[in-house]
């Protein structure tokens, strides 16, 4: 008898390819389900689950709606008011329930933790004006590991440890003061935490020629280390940001009223993006103040943006 014990075949990993070398084709359309008091209930945010295996959307209509790819299956996760964004848990997976979950920001309640499957509330975060008023995050993102949840308003961000619902979380002022002009004012429009540095960037919807800001999370306290922006002359409300997920030194940014993607080397910084990535759309397409959503292979290699790839 052999005493090394069985023999366990080793799992490795390969990423997807793709080949864009022709023009992707569509497989399949999919649909919300219809609802008779909001006929022109829309999607404004789909998001793949982590793990591939279904959609999550947050439509016009007070909703969240779930869609089990393989199946089709789909169910409705009403909400009490307008939501105004949504995070998945990282590494969420609908084999392992404990982590099949996702952060809202519905309007004037707290930011709620819920579960992907039926809806029902796990946790909740808090956020308080000076006047005792609930305050829903504009911006939700976790840290890589999912301990973390980080909630962008107005000229503040503010950190949960998601392991304490219910407790206080810590708040970041991105502006010293009402009047001030330093700092980043205006609506945390979106955050992104770095994949291998405990660091996070900030940008806001106000246009201003340096509103994105990159915060040190190990320093006490917690600091803006660099200032970012299209300059004084192509300032625009920030729309999303994201980091390279294979080369985290690359930082992306979307912006009302412009076209495609900016990038800039944090390691190399000049003065402005060293990288816009176009759409094919013509001068004379109207320019948006819609949020332009962008994404990311698990490589870094390709972007998609909107109808783009």
């Amino acid at each position: 008898m052999d005493a090394s014990g069985p023999v366990t075949a080793e799992f490795t990993w390969t990423p997807p390819t793709f080949d864009f070398s022709t023009k992707p084709k569509l497989t399949e359309t999919l649909s919300l389900q219809p609802d008779s008091e909001s006929p022109r209930n829309f999607a404004r945010k789909s998001l793949w689950c982590p793990d591939g295996e279904s959609i999550l959307s947050q439509c016009e209509n007070r909703s969240f709606q779930s869609i089990v790819y393989a199946s089709q299956k789909q169910s409705t996760l009403p909400q009490s008011a307008p939501i105004l964004d949504f995070a998945w848990y990282p590494g969420a997976s609908s084999s392992t329930p404990a982590t099949y979950c996702f952060a809202a920001s519905v309007r004037e309640c707290p930011v709620k933790l819920l579960d992907a499957a039926d809806g029902r509330l796990r946790a909740s975060y808090s956020i308080v004006d000076h006047r005792e008023r609930q305050v829903a995050p504009h911006s939700l993102a976790f840290s890589p590991g999912g301990d973390k949840l980080f909630c962008g308003f107005d000229s503040a961000f503010e950190m949960f440890n998601v392991g304490s619902p219910g407790a206080d979380g810590d708040r970041i002022l991105t502006s010293p003061a009402k009047k001030s002009r330093d700092g980043i004012k205006g609506i945390i429009s979106s955050l992104t935490h770095a994949p291998t540095s405990n660091s996070i960037a900030i940008g806001s919807l106000t246009p201003s020629p340096w509103n994105i800001a990159i915060y040190d999370l190990d320093t006490e306290p917690v600091t803006p280390v660099l200032y970012l922006g299209l300059g004084e002359t192509a300032s625009a409300g920030v729309t999303q940001l994201k980091f390279n997920p294979t080369s985290p030194h690359l930082l992306y940014a979307s912006f009302r009223r412009r076209d495609g993607v900016y990038a800039w080397d944090l390691r190399f910084l000049g003065d402005g993006p060293f990288m816009h990535y176009k759409t094919g759309n013509t001068p004379t397409t109207p320019m948006t103040s819609q949020r332009r959503y962008f994404s990311l292979d698990v490589t870094g290699r390709w972007m998609s943006i909107g109808d783009q790839v």
